[in-house]
């Protein structure tokens, strides 16, 4: 007997689209509000239905799919490394659903919606205002909330959609997210009106014989030595102090202090006016203080550094027409920048 490759190929092709329409699409809403809340009991609260209707989902899509999916734990419901596989895929296979059921064209003077942006207070000086003005004109019912950029797991929280949009300094970023530089900047130091390195040439032994204040935005010590912290597959600089770590580690004839350590940009303006303090900082936002307070920049004794502030966002939001609209816009706010 002659075998019919093309026919068995039909038959299986088949045998898979049956499988597919006998599946309950609401099993796997099941699947990511367990996986959300990690709870059986949780998951029947989110969903509005009850705790034993969970049950029977879980069971039924445990048999269909061949996985426990979630065994229980000291912690709850743990997934299973399966559905840790499947979740993302999941995730946005509902997001894709929802969307096609719920999307409208995004029209920003009509348009009712909040955005939330992650951002330092520095990059949040920086790039509001003129954001704000844009949107005041073009969209007059768009609400922004900005959250701070100094959690740990800032990039995560676009995963679980917490954020739209985060606004800082990236190097190596997990698969799933998107990027875009809005500007450059680079390193100023910093100092009081009429502080002593301001009469004469600075060099570095002279930076040396001040304390410093240090600009750490996640608040911890636990860095790379060139400013990035890495986690998780995700890369980011959380401060820009070259000089007490750079060239004190190549000379050792040069010995620090950084004085004072802070989260927040806010903190060193006050720190500055009453102390004879360095403190080193995005240029751009150096230049906004000087404006704003008693603070004059120095002339570096060495070359800068330069940094891309970056825009990060989820790909599964290159299909939202609102947040890709707010990345347009926030590239017009900072033109004027480069």
């Amino acid at each position: 007997m002659k075998f019919d490759s093309r026919k068995s190929k039909e038959t299986t092709k088949s045998t898979k689209t049956v499988q597919l329409r006998r599946i309950d699409l609401n099993l796997f809403w099941v699947f990511d509000a367990i996986l959300q809340h990690g709870s059986v009991t949780r998951a029947a609260q989110a969903l509005s239905i009850t705790p034993s209707a969970v049950s029977h989902a879980l069971s039924r899509l445990r048999q269909m799919i061949g996985d426990e999916l979630f065994v229980p734990s000291s912690l709850g419901m743990e997934p299973t490394r399966h559905a840790r596989e499947l979740a993302l895929a999941v995730q946005e296979g509902l997001e894709n659903f929802q969307l096609a059921l719920t999307a409208k064209p995004f029209v920003p003077a009509e348009a009712d919606r909040c955005f939330r942006i992650a951002a330092s207070d520095g990059i949040t000086a920086l790039v509001l205002p003129a954001l704000v003005q844009r949107l005041v004109k073009s969209a007059p019912h768009v609400d922004i909330r900005v959250f701070p950029s100094n959690r740990i797991d800032v990039v995560r929280q676009l995963e679980t959609g917490q954020v739209d949009l985060v606004i800082g300094w990236f190097g190596r970023l997990p698969d799933g997210m998107c990027r875009r530089t809005l500007y450059r900047d680079e390193e100023a130091i910093v100092v009081r009106v009429g502080h002593p390195l301001t009469h004469g040439k600075v060099t570095i032994e002279g930076l040396f014989e001040f304390p410093h204040a240090v600009v750490e935005l996640t608040g911890t010590e636990e860095n790379e030595s060139d400013g990035f912290m890495s986690e998780d597959g995700v890369e980011r600089r959380v401060w820009i102090e070259r000089a007490l770590v750079e060239f004190q580690d190549n000379d050792v004839n040069l010995v620090g202090r950084a004085a004072v350590c802070v989260p927040h940009f806010a903190a060193v303006a006050p720190l500055l006016q009453v102390t004879d303090m360095v403190a080193t900082l995005p240029r751009r936002l150096a230049l906004w203080l000087m404006a704003q307070t008693k603070v004059e920049l120095l002339d570096l004794p060495y070359s800068a550094i330069t940094v891309d502030v970056e825009m990060v966002w989820h790909q599964r939001a290159n299909r939202d027409k609102g947040i890709q609209w707010l990345t347009q816009e926030l590239v017009s706010s900072t033109a004027d920048f480069t």
